[in-house]
C-alpha cells in the first residue's frame, strides 16, 4: 500500500535500480509528491504515490549536482513502472489510466 488510506492498485510510480541515481530520483520525488512509499527490494526500489507521481529534471540535477537527461538517464535506471508514463525533457510523470481512475 502507498499509504494507510490508498490501496496499491490506485498508486503509480517507477521501479528503480538501486544506487546513487535512484536515491536522488527518490529524494526529488519525495520533495514534490505526498504520501510517497518506497519498498526496498535490494537490487531495486519500488516507488508508489497515490494517483500521480511527478519528478522534474531540475530537482534531480540539484540533488545529483550534475546534469541529468530525461528521458535517457531515467531509462538507464528504470526497468519498470506502474501507471501511464509521460516524459519530456523537463519532467517525468506516472498517472492512473482512465480505466484505473474509473475503478478507483
Amino acid at each position: 500500500m502507498a499509504s494507510d488510506t490508498t490501496p496499491a492498485s490506485e498508486c503509480v510510480g517507477p521501479v528503480l535500480a538501486a544506487g546513487p541515481v535512484a536515491d536522488a530520483i527518490i529524494a526529488a520525488i519525495r520533495r514534490d509528491n505526498a504520501d510517497v512509499q518506497v519498498t526496498d527490494r535490494g537490487s531495486y526500489l519500488r516507488v508508489l504515490v497515490p494517483a500521480r507521481c511527478a519528478v522534474s529534471r531540475a530537482a534531480i540535477e540539484s540533488l545529483l549536482s550534475r546534469a541529468f537527461s530525461l528521458p535517457g538517464d531515467l531509462e538507464q535506471v528504470m526497468p519498470s513502472f506502474r501507471g501511464r508514463f509521460h516524459v519530456s525533457e523537463e519532467q517525468a510523470s506516472w498517472t492512473l489510466s482512465a480505466s484505473e481512475r474509473q475503478r478507483a
